[in-house]
């Protein structure tokens, strides 16, 4: 590929991810909720959550994933009654060894943490699935790999440099 035809698609690409990061953007940010906010306050400032799970205390989970072009994915977890308990961000690098739980994690686990990957794919040195997200570690693009077996339960993790986006400038 020419290096004027790598140009113009990174600025494509750029531009296409700016309109997104826009319009994401719209939704509110998280972790700017207050704690304690009502269910009702979190919808009206954030929009609709890209997700909404039950947990096990009788809780609800709201999921604003900024996937699959984005690098967060922050879960806002109410009390019974409602009121906001919790924000996180999960996609932290330092979080993925105290949260993520190899052998014991299955897929409706992941998808309570972490919600939809940015993609699923497969390697021959792993007999099942390769989840993956994206997410940013001190400013440098990098991906978080979950390997599922094939009865749905987390094998292990990886992490790695997005070299993608650098094979677009050379």
């Amino acid at each position: 590929m020419s290096v004027i035809r790598c140009r113009r698609a990174l600025a494509a690409l750029t531009a296409a991810l700016g309109l997104m990061g826009g319009l994401v953007g719209c939704a509110g940010e998280p972790t700017r909720l207050p704690l304690e906010s009502t269910r009702a306050e979190a919808l009206q400032r954030l929009g609709p959550p890209t997700a909404t799970y039950a947990l096990p205390d009788g809780g609800e989970r709201l999921q604003y994933s900024r996937g699959p072009a984005g690098f967060e994915v922050n879960n806002v977890d109410l009390d019974r009654s409602g009121k906001v308990l919790s924000i996180r961000q999960e996609l932290d690098e330092g979080l993925f060894g105290n949260t993520i739980r190899p052998g014991t994690w299955r897929v409706p686990d992941v998808l309570l943490t972490y919600g939809r990957p940015y993609e699923i794919s497969r390697v021959t040195s792993f007999n099942g699935d390769v989840w993956t997200w994206r997410y940013k570690w001190h400013n440098t693009i990098r991906l978080l790999y979950i390997y599922v077996d094939p009865r749905g339960v987390v094998d292990h993790y990886n992490v790695g440099d997005d070299l993608r986006f650098e094979q677009l400038t050379r």
